[in-house]
């Protein structure tokens, strides 16, 4: 490695870009990888993990590392894109080493792991050599150190070797990966462990929790929400999308489904237990039963508020639906649809009725998936409306639904996305 400084601090490095050397970028820094080599001797780094498009996360060996720096990072062409998995002492610095306790040598107490530093020697190799530590307790006697208020950088031989096997917080990582949009923080969560994955679940605020399971699989969800106490479960089914809600209370034994349905609020509980109600691969079982509604006389402008809406999905924000009161599904009688095209087109003083799509057939709640999707496909909908035998509005199906039940369960651990192979895994 050339034109390197020796010793690098990782939480500094990480979301950095990845580039080869032709400049093509290869992905985003998201973690480090050592090897624990027992008390006494500090941990030999071997490699970084590199989040590459499709949100897969890949191990890229130091010895592939050419330049690395505060800036950016670059690698050779040579880098395996199979999925990474850790293997025997390796640990991840980002994902198990922050926020560790640590006991300080000198005798002045503990502190917790909030960097990492690894240094690389004469021979090319690295190791990790120092620890950027927050301390409480008696002021400490190491020198040489810096310090800034209870935070300061020790050396590795002046602390005793961390128990991996004890807690860990989460609240670093959880920092660290705040900007993560919901489907890469789950990525992240399905490739730790068990153990992992539920420290740093329930670091998360409810809402924040809610939208990652909502793209976890199935098991992943169920071990986390069991793991919360029953009260806390409860408040994060209710800030999931009812439909994700639904499917995810479906996994659970009937008495547990049912004391969190008993505690959540009733206005929540009342649309999660609507789409229980529906057999499995209908249209009535996928739908979100809250998509945006409107009456005939709401005008284009209001129409627009609506779906800017920020907590709305593109696919549910690309239809309004139409009907006559009440607007809460079930509504009064549905009426048609207007497509986000027609609204921009639009004057915004325009009543909806006049522009409604009446060609669009809504589906009935007892269709089948493989109807659905003939028609999503046929004409290139993003959504359809889905209508009870009385002709009223119960819900809508997005794309994102159908092809969420489409695909296969173990569809994000998938290794089918194109790889490249062209060097394979090494430490040395």
């Amino acid at each position: 490695m050339s034109k390197n400084p020796t010793r690098v601090f990782i939480a500094r490095l990480l979301g950095l870009d990845v580039f080869d050397p032709l400049g093509d970028r290869l992905g985003r820094l998201r973690d480090a990888v050592v090897l624990d080599r027992g008390p006494g001797r500090p941990p030999q780094a071997v490699g970084i993990v590199v989040e590459v498009p499709g949100k897969k996360r890949v191990f890229v060996p130091l010895t592939r590392i050419t330049s690395m720096d505060p800036s950016q990072i670059i690698c050779t062409g040579l880098v395996n894109l199979r999925r990474f998995e850790q293997r025997g002492a390796e640990m991840l610095v980002v994902g198990e080493l922050f926020d560790r306790k640590v006991t300080l040598r000198d005798g002045s107490g503990e502190a917790t792991i909030e960097d990492i530093a690894i240094e690389q020697n004469r021979a090319g190799d690295w190791h990790v050599s120092n620890l950027f530590v927050r301390r409480s307790g008696p002021e400490s006697r190491l020198r040489p150190l810096r310090r800034r208020g209870e935070q300061m950088i020790v050396d590795w031989k002046d602390i005793i070797h961390w128990d991996t096997s004890g807690p860990q917080a989460a609240t670093s990582f959880v920092a660290q990966n705040d900007d993560l949009k919901a489907a890469d923080f789950a990525d992240a969560l399905h490739e730790m462990t068990g153990k992992r994955r539920i420290e740093v679940a329930s670091e998360l605020q409810d809402e924040r929790l809610a939208d990652v399971l909502q793209e976890l699989p199935d098991d992943d969800q169920v071990q986390i929400l069991q793991s919360l106490d029953v009260e806390r479960a409860a408040d994060v089914l209710e800030e999931m999308d009812p439909d994700d809600a639904a499917d995810l209370l479906n996994e659970l034994p009937e008495d547990q489904k049912e004391e969190l349905l008993q505690l959540m609020e009733p206005e929540d509980a009342r649309d999660v237990r609507r789409l229980l109600n529906y057999e499995e691969d209908t249209a009535g079982s996928l739908m979100t039963p809250v998509p945006v509604i409107l009456p005939p006389e709401a005008t284009v402008a209001e129409a627009l508020a609506h779906v800017r809406r920020e907590e709305l999905t593109p696919a549910l924000a690309s239809s309004i639906y139409v009907c006559r009161p009440p607007l809460e599904t079930p509504t009064g009688r549905y009426l048609g649809v207007v497509h986000i095209q027609q609204l921009l087109r639009s004057a915004p003083p325009e009543a909806l009725g006049n522009i409604l799509d009446t060609d669009l057939e809504p589906v009935r709640d007892y269709a089948s998936i493989s109807e659905v999707s003939r028609m999503l496909a046929t004409y290139n909908l993003n959504s359809l409306p889905v209508v009870n035998d009385a002709g009223r509005l119960v819900g809508a199906v997005t794309v994102d639904d159908v092809l969420d039940h489409l695909l296969p369960d173990d569809w994000r651990a998938s290794d089918d996305a194109p790889t490249d192979v062209k060097q394979g895994r090494t430490h040395g």
